[in-house]
């Protein structure tokens, strides 16, 4: 297992999107599965730093765990910030709708979701999870 720490800060997100590309080249991810692996953890730990650490005034690390097998290769962002389950996000009912003409909020979370092919949230001991999970054979 693969692990990076960075504070959970903008300058951080970077980094984060470097270490997600490399570790999906490694798994032998295509070029497309491995960019929407990196967008929707990228997503997820931009609202980390926004949402969870910087506009509640709290401070805080990103942890991010990398495991491969045979079949997938599975990304880990941890945090400990308010407790918040991107599962539960409201799904943009205006989709087909202009741009214009939507609603604000909501959409990142729910293009990271559908981007990975599979997505869990926990909860436990004062840490946020997002699992993320790739398959290393396109399955689209």
């Amino acid at each position: 297992m693969e692990t990076l720490r960075l504070p959970g800060e903008l300058a951080s997100l970077k980094p984060i999107r470097e270490y997600v590309t490399a570790a999906a080249a490694k798994a032998g991810l295509d070029k497309l599965r491995a960019y929407r692996l990196s967008l929707a953890v990228d997503e997820i730990a931009t609202n980390v730093v926004i949402h969870g650490y910087q506009e509640a005034g709290l401070a805080g690390d990103i942890l991010l765990r990398i495991t491969m097998t045979d079949q997938s290769i599975e990304v880990i962002v941890e945090d400990m910030a308010a407790p918040y389950n991107p599962l539960l996000q409201r799904v943009p009912d205006n989709l087909d709708a202009q741009l214009i003409e939507r609603d604000i909020g909501g959409l990142g979370i729910f293009m990271a979701l559908k981007s990975v092919d599979d997505f869990r949230y926990e909860y436990t001991d004062g840490c946020n999870r997002n699992i993320f999970v790739m398959n290393r054979s396109a399955q689209d």
